[in-house]
């Protein structure tokens, strides 16, 4: 009997789907301790910024260790998931020294992270066909 492979049904391949996990991961990884990004952060930071429902998703789902997943938020502060269990990552924000409501980040603003912002590049000019 011969099997045939799984068909795809997202509209990414599997490895680009792993490879944008991949950067999720490796961006999370740079957030310091007391300092919070947004899935869409994240999503942006990774190459993706429409994709902020998956870096939830990747969140949800990452038990690597070394990975900060409780620094991950939701938009205007507000905590989003951790796996449903919103106490836990309460505790890990406060203990990192943030205030943390029972729904959001105080001074949320303050605390937000984001990478550094890339040096801009040479200025490119349209190549002109040679004439």
């Amino acid at each position: 009997m011969t099997r045939t492979a799984p068909k795809q049904t997202r509209s990414q391949p599997a490895s680009a789907a792993a490879g944008f996990a991949a950067r999720v991961l490796s961006v999370v990884r740079r957030i310091p301790p007391g300092r919070v990004a947004t899935y869409g952060d994240v999503a942006a930071a990774a190459g993706s910024p429409r994709a902020h429902r998956a870096v939830g998703n990747i969140m949800r789902n990452c038990t690597a260790s070394g990975v900060p997943a409780h620094r991950v938020i939701a938009a205007a502060g507000r905590l989003g998931g951790y796996g449903g269990n919103l106490e836990l990552k309460r505790a890990l924000l406060r203990a990192e020294g943030l205030t943390v409501t029972r729904t959001s980040v105080k001074g949320f603003a303050e605390k937000r992270w984001g990478p550094a912002a890339r040096a801009p590049g040479p200025k490119r000019t349209a190549r002109r066909p040679p004439s």
